[in-house]
């Protein structure tokens, strides 16, 4: 039982990693399509050029933040492997708290971007694409209706709270092994007792 037990616990920190990794990934791709779309329209966002292309200068405050947590998760999620959370057979002090200060983490920024997506996705979709297309056109830039990198937020973040969530339960059933493991030792130890008296 240890056995598979040791073996998913380093196989959930890699998943954390990587899933932080993605995170990161997602914050830098989220704007791209939006430079190259609505960058040129924004440049003043109390007149824009075309209506609704100043969501692209709304979102940066909010893309620098998601940045920064998704740097703050992959920090998170390499404190399990300096506290060796990946490969402890018994967890100390350091491991309970990076992995639960690792699950806070997640679901905290998950919540928060997740809502504040689908705000800027909402107007984005208020961005008056007739004129946009025009624009376009006449200045050779990129023209997108697609809600690609909006959308795709779901999935991202859905990854990550699954990964957070088994560790939580690989957490749990390692305390239930812990737990029976040391009852174990103490019957041995009373019986032992009781055969030498």
């Amino acid at each position: 039982m240890y056995k598979k037990q040791m073996l998913f616990q380093r196989i959930i920190c890699y998943a954390l990693l990587i899933a932080a990794v993605l995170v990161f990934v997602y914050s830098l791709g989220i704007m791209t399509n939006l430079y190259d779309a609505l960058y040129l329209y924004s440049e003043d966002p109390e007149n824009p050029v075309v209506q609704g292309a100043e969501v692209y200068i709304h979102m940066q405050p909010f893309n620098r933040q998601l940045t920064a947590a998704g740097i703050a998760l992959i920090l998170s999620a390499v404190a399990l492997f300096v506290t060796n959370t990946h490969k402890r057979r018994k967890y100390y002090i350091g491991n309970y708290v990076t992995v639960d200060i690792n699950a806070v983490l997640t679901v905290v920024t998950s919540v928060w971007a997740l809502i504040n997506v689908a705000e800027y996705k909402e107007a984005f979709l208020k961005v008056d694409f007739e004129a946009l297309k025009a624009e376009s056109q006449i200045f050779k830039t990129l023209y997108t209706e697609s809600t690609f990198w909006f959308d795709i937020s779901v999935p991202v973040f859905a990854i990550l709270l699954l990964v957070t969530a088994l560790s939580i339960g690989n957490l749990v059933f390692k305390i239930l092994l812990m737990r029976g493991e040391k009852r174990l030792l103490e019957q041995s130890g009373q019986i032992s007792t009781e055969v030498t008296e």
